[in-house]
């Protein structure tokens, strides 16, 4: 879990330093014509997916603590491609792009999901242990 953790983190730092960097260069190679006439809102893109890393790699410390952070970071990639399909079956994207939806959220999706299944066990084991320590000490004061 810390692992995948922190190359989420590794991996969105990266692609939203690239985004930054040079916001044009994904559009060229997609082929986009005319390019986006505002670069500058590729480069928030870019800062937000920037922002993310920075989380998960908080997450990778403790997931289980962290988890609202793998739950929101989960949700972006949820709710990525979904705009992206609106995005391509109204023709205002290439297909192609959809290579990005693949690394930036799909496969994020059943480590992330795995992650959040095993804190909310470990949670539910620990609230379990917490009532059973409960009823031994009241017990023990009858």
């Amino acid at each position: 879990m810390q692992r995948t953790l922190w190359l989420a983190a590794i991996y969105n730092l990266a692609w939203g330093t690239a985004a930054i960097l040079s916001p044009l260069t994904l559009f060229r190679w997609c082929g986009f014509e005319p390019l986006p006439n505002y670069p500058e809102l590729w480069q928030c893109i870019g800062m937000i997916v920037g922002v993310y890393g920075v989380g998960y790699g908080i997450a990778a410390a403790n997931p289980f603590r962290h988890w609202p952070i793998v739950f929101v970071g989960l949700l972006g990639k949820i709710l990525g491609p979904i705009g992206f399909i609106g995005a391509v079956t109204s023709g205002r994207f290439p297909k192609l792009m959809g290579w990005t939806i693949v690394t930036n959220d799909l496969i994020w999706w059943l480590p992330f999901g795995i992650i959040l299944w095993r804190g909310f066990q470990a949670r539910q084991a620990k609230s379990q242990s917490a009532i059973e320590r409960q009823k031994q000490d009241d017990v023990l004061q009858k």
